[in-house]
């Protein structure tokens, strides 16, 4: 385990003694602190920005534009750059190409003492705040949740919400103190907050038991920031998140999560084990570290019900995200927000001039719930499973052998490296060519 952080097993004896201590009611200090909690439109809901690249450019956008009376006080990241850059785009005079009529300068007031640069500066960001925004790489999010739990703050954290088993057990270990103290908190998988899929899920009933599913995320791929000269491997590997396990956990488990979230929240349950097969065909370059560009997943859930399941980043090939549910009596299309018969009939027809923006959503429904002092929120262990299910798919494919949910979850995979710092070593390192150890189906072996 990195040195800086606690294990997974003190996280669950502080949860242990932090329940004795409640039935006891001798807490020193309450569980729920009044400042956490909203009422009237006076109230001003601090917001610290954990993770400054796109994406959290993107939640801060959101979060500002959710009606309540919310201010940006703080951002961190352990580049200075990718505060600097969210920072000029979040203070645009002219934001249209956001979609914003005007701009969000009257809700930001971080001068440069609130911009924290490096590893650490989460905890600083997160000390002023009373609801974080956790954007960064997700192999950072199990302790950049742990902190805020410990912190009391109510939580927006992106999916997914780590990239391997002892990641994830943290998260619910966190999650359940999170629980106790009443924090909101949502997770980015934002199909759950899309009209369409809400309104698909009431009418899951119409195609009868689910006995299978099918889904997809395949497209191009994403970016790629060349080696520059006098770089760390640290930085080498943070500016190229998503090709390292560590910081990404694949794109089976950064992208495809989505879909496979979705079919867990329509079974209302999670695989017991998988299968599948997977490589690298095309994207094979010293640049692409040490991830897959495709993958074939078989999820077996206890009923027996199979999730198919795939997603390829190769350029130049046939695009398509989207999710299948077949139930005993019916199907339901999730792109195309429909539900069908066996024979095609159309049994009902969400109507697309009612869809809204769910990432959009996700911060209206969190914020407006602190606002009014509100606990509806308990995102964190459905999103840690469902990573959880992405994980257990990567393990299948890189190992090419059947892998059993439990086994996985209590296998001690832990992908971080020693301690965060800049001259800290990751545990994937290149060879002498600058290639990255890939996982050889057959061979590699997680139990």
């Amino acid at each position: 385990m990195p040195k800086n952080i606690s294990s997974p097993q003190a996280s669950r004896r502080d949860f242990v003694k932090q329940s004795g201590l409640i039935a006891g009611a001798t807490l020193a200090a309450p569980l729920i602190s009044n400042a956490n909690f909203y009422s009237g439109a006076n109230d001003v809901i601090k917001i610290a920005l954990i993770g400054c690249g796109g994406r959290g450019t993107g939640a801060a956008t959101q979060a500002l534009q959710s009606k309540q009376n919310v201010k940006l006080v703080a951002m961190a990241d352990a580049f200075r750059d990718r505060i600097d850059s969210c920072y000029k785009s979040i203070t645009a005079d002219d934001m249209s190409d956001s979609g914003i009529k005007g701009n969000l300068q009257s809700m930001i007031d971080v001068p440069e003492e609130r911009k924290f640069v490096g590893f650490d500066g989460y905890k600083k960001a997160i000390a002023l705040a009373d609801v974080v925004i956790l954007t960064t790489p997700p192999g950072f999010r199990p302790i950049h949740f742990e902190e805020a739990v410990n912190q009391n703050k109510h939580i927006f954290m992106e999916k997914p919400v780590a990239t391997d088993p002892e990641g994830i057990k943290r998260v619910i270990a966190a999650a359940q103190i999170a629980k106790q103290k009443k924090l909101n908190v949502v997770v980015g998988l934002q199909r759950h907050y899309q009209n369409s899929y809400r309104e698909l899920f009431k009418r899951k009933d119409l195609i009868g038991d689910i006995t299978s599913a099918q889904a997809w995320w395949n497209n191009d791929g994403v970016w790629v920031n060349p080696r520059k000269e006098g770089q760390t491997e640290m930085e080498f590997q943070m500016r190229n998140w998503y090709y390292f396990n560590w910081l990404c956990g694949d794109h089976i488990n950064e992208q495809h999560i989505h879909n496979i979230d979705v079919i867990n929240w329509f079974k209302g349950s999670y695989p017991v084990k998988a299968q599948g097969m997977g490589g690298r065909e095309v994207r094979k370059q010293r640049e692409y570290g040490e991830i897959f560009d495709h993958h074939f997943v078989e999820f077996h859930y206890a009923d027996g019900s199979i999730l198919n399941s795939q997603c390829r980043h190769i350029k130049n090939t046939s695009a398509k995200v989207d999710e299948l549910i077949i139930g005993t009596k019916g199907k339901i299309f999730c792109d195309a927000a429909n539900i069908r018969d066996h024979k095609g009939k159309l049994i009902y027809q969400f109507d697309k001039k009612g869809e809204n923006n769910p990432y959009q959503t996700e911060h209206d429904e969190l914020f407006a719930a602190i606002a009014k002092g509100e606990y509806k929120f308990w995102d964190a262990e459905k999103g840690a499973k469902s990573t959880m299910t992405s994980i257990l798919g990567r393990m299948a494919t890189y190992s090419g052998q059947v892998v059993e949910w439990d086994k996985a979850m209590n296998c001690g995979l832990n992908l971080q490296p020693s301690a965060y710092t800049w001259d800290t070593l990751p545990q994937s390192l290149p060879d002498a060519d600058g290639f990255y150890k890939v996982a050889v189906p057959g061979v590699t072996k997680f139990y």
